[in-house]
């Protein structure tokens, strides 16, 4: 893999990671509930899931994936479900939140695999490395310095967007202390999970 195919593939993961999906906008809502770190769990479930998808073009699963079509199906409804279930919680904390600190019952297992389950739930994502990757490499002949490449690569660009997503409310979360404006806010973050909840289940493939 080239130099100049490394930087025109993390030029491409980048502005598509960056565009607001449902993936992104489910961070943010946890950022906001739960703080930074909160949100870089959920962003490290993301990454994996991507990277899962990575070795499944890399190494030809496309096909397979099209036959599991209804193994995605499953596993979107468990998504969706799950983040509903963080919306409701999300919900229900805010009555009794006081101050801008995490709740405590907040554990960073169940950021990530709700970041797992957004990006798994996704047959999509696996569409944009398969038109990308044989653009710049031939994919029946990757070696593994190309793999580990489009790994570290693809984790490297994925860390620095999402991070900045996390940072970005993490920071808008500290801003105010006042325990109504938190109220309102942790309410909002579970309005938008709620949303990319109902987007994941109802969306087709």
């Amino acid at each position: 893999m080239t130099a100049t195919g490394c930087l025109a593939y993390a030029l491409a993961l980048g502005f598509a990671a960056a565009i607001p999906g449902p993936g992104v906008v489910a961070l943010v809502a946890r950022a906001l509930a739960s703080g930074f770190w909160a949100g870089m769990a959920f962003a490290v479930g993301l990454i994996l899931g991507d990277l899962t998808y990575l070795a499944a073009a890399v190494l030809g699963l496309s096909r397979m994936a099209e036959a599991l079509g209804d193994v995605f199906v499953v596993v979107r409804i468990g998504a969706g479900l799950y983040l509903g279930y963080l919306a409701v919680q999300l919900w229900r904390s805010a009555a009794r939140t006081q101050t801008v600190t995490g709740r405590q019952g907040d554990r960073p297992w169940a950021s990530f695999l709700a970041g797992l389950t957004v990006t798994l739930a996704n047959p999509k994502t696996i569409v944009f490395y398969l038109a990308v990757l044989p653009t710049l490499l031939d994919l029946r002949a990757v070696t593994r310095r190309d793999f580990a490449t489009l790994v570290a690569v693809t984790a490297l660009v994925l860390i620095a967007v999402m991070t900045s997503y996390a940072a970005l409310a993490s920071r808008a979360r500290h801003a105010f202390q006042g325990s109504a404006f938190h109220r309102r806010l942790s309410r909002g973050a579970a309005a938008i999970m709620a949303g990319a909840a109902i987007w994941t289940v109802a969306r087709r493939a």
